[in-house]
């Protein structure tokens, strides 16, 4: 089969790979229809994320069809189609009974890091009963491809963590995928204002037909100034960091409100500093999180009724063959204008 391989930092390549086998009672493998690249590719391919060696399948998202299932699986058969979750889950360890699947003790996630993943023909996934979710009948297949990690990741890690109220003030700082989605779901709360941060002003034009009140096209002191003055001095309620570099993160210091909450998004491969000289009498809170998927069946239900429409983020569609043109787009959206790309891998 094609599959897109990490070379190690900075390296990738399109190879020929054996078609993977059940290793698990558990296992199912899964022919893939549709995958994407996620912004954490990227951070693997800069070297951010040691856990993912030379020589894996990259990828942890996509929808597709049942090719055979594991002898102890019995949710799912041949032919099913079935939406990919980015997180593995036993669904039986102490983590998993917590609702913390992404700390699943042999799952979490590990498709595209520690075991092969979805940017390939096939894909063996690991407890299929607990990772894998059916594909209601009609539903438009590249929208669920969203549903794999932005969406419940922007939900659960900005807004729920972020702790998202009705009246509340909110400012996502970044633009890109992750924070579009954290956008998007965001609104259920119906929060009075939520300000998109960021240098793209194409992003930020997006941003504002996803439902943002305001956007604010500047970093560091002046995207402070700006947020500050439209808040009378007080800053926000939830600052929800999309980024994952330093530099954004501190930003987001500078603007929570007293007793608000710095929910943490990105992927960061560096250290970044906390104020606390100027933060620890200010009664706020910082969350961080990995997506747990907890959230996926709602989230279904929610697009499956046409309150939400993640197929809106897509920007580009490539077939398998091309998946290094798509990388290339994927990575220059400043000057492609891409948020999410859709690779065919049935197309080849």
């Amino acid at each position: 089969m094609k599959a897109l391989v990490y070379e190690g930092p900075g390296r990738k390549s399109l190879q020929e790979r054996p078609v993977p086998t059940i290793e698990a009672p558990g296992d199912a493998i899964v022919k893939v229809t549709k995958t994407t690249i996620c912004g954490t590719d990227l951070h693997i391919l800069k070297g951010d994320v040691p856990t993912c060696t030379p020589g894996r399948v990259l990828g942890h998202e996509g929808v597709g069809v049942v090719e055979e299932a594991g002898t102890g699986v019995t949710q799912f058969g041949k032919g099913d189609r079935v939406l990919i979750s980015c997180i593995s889950s036993c669904g039986k360890c102490d983590y998993c009974r917590r609702g913390m699947y992404s700390h699943c003790t042999t799952g979490g996630w590990i498709l595209g890091n520690t075991i092969d993943g979805t940017q390939a023909e096939y894909v063996r996934i690991p407890h299929a009963d607990t990772s894998l979710y059916h594909i209601p009948e009609g539903a438009d297949e590249e929208a669920l491809v969203m549903l794999s990690d932005i969406l419940p990741t922007g939900f659960e890690c900005g807004v729920l963590n972020g702790k998202v109220q009705p009246g509340g003030t909110v400012a996502i700082v970044g633009a890109g995928p992750i924070g579009l989605a954290a956008l998007l779901t965001a609104q259920f709360y119906s929060p009075a204002e939520i300000v998109m941060v960021d240098l793209d002003a194409n992003r930020l034009e997006v941003a504002k037909g996803f439902g943002a009140t305001r956007t604010v096209m500047a970093g560091g002191e002046e995207a402070k100034r700006l947020i500050l003055e439209s808040t009378t001095g007080r800053g926000v309620d939830t600052a929800i960091e999309a980024v994952g570099i330093p530099a954004t993160f501190e930003l987001c210091q500078e603007i929570v409100a007293p007793g608000g909450v710095i929910a943490n998004i990105g992927v960061h491969g560096v250290k970044a500093d906390l104020h606390l000289e100027r933060l620890w009498s200010h009664n706020i809170s910082i969350t961080t999180r990995l997506v747990d998927t907890v959230t996926t069946p709602m989230l279904l239900k929610t697009v499956q009724a046409n309150r939400i429409d993640p197929g809106r983020l897509i920007t580009h569609r490539f077939g398998l063959g091309r998946i290094l043109d798509a990388y290339d787009t994927f990575s220059r959206a400043a000057d492609t204008k891409a948020l999410k790309v859709i690779i065919e891998a049935a197309d080849g």
